[in-house]
């Protein structure tokens, strides 16, 4: 493994484990802790929490294709079709996750009236922008890797 991408492979890991621990502790303690307070609002509460256990699964996803485009990194192949690939899937999760969190934000504007707080809507749509971010950011990244594949190749035919 190289140096360089240790530290990157680490972030990885890093970022995926509070992920993890949420899904594990936090969420069912909100859930529980929803139960108990109102049932007109368990209910909202009970959607959003399962938006966000279903759109855990394209976020490990693309955790794991961030950790194989390192790989491919470490094995000089990060101008090949695996890390455009990789790329794509990515693009392709967060796009995912920003549109489950756009269909649940209904869910954050019944959440906003009833606990009389605009505030929720807010948290509804960093939801939906931040992945939105990294959607195009890995888009651009593939457009530009594909754009340097394809000179590659030229400059390789040439003579």
């Amino acid at each position: 493994m190289k140096r360089e991408t240790i530290f990157l492979k680490l972030a990885v890991i890093f970022i995926g484990i509070p992920i993890l621990a949420l899904c594990i502790f936090g969420l069912p303690w909100i859930a529980k802790d929803a139960a108990e307070s109102s049932s007109e609002m368990a209910y909202v509460l009970y959607g959003i929490l399962s938006i966000m256990y279903v759109t855990v699964i394209p976020f490990f996803l693309a955790l794991y294709q961030a950790f194989k485009l390192l790989g491919y990194i470490d094995k000089n192949k990060a101008f090949s079709e695996l890390s455009v690939k990789a790329l794509k899937n990515i693009k392709n999760y967060a796009t995912t996750i920003s549109i489950l969190y756009g269909l649940s934000m209904p869910l954050f504007y019944i959440v906003g009236e009833v606990d009389d707080a605009p505030g929720a809507i807010l948290i509804g749509m960093i939801f939906i922008f931040a992945p939105m971010v990294i959607a195009v950011f890995a888009a651009v990244l593939q457009k530009l890797l594909k754009n340097a594949i394809d000179i590659k190749n030229d400059n390789d035919l040439t003579i």
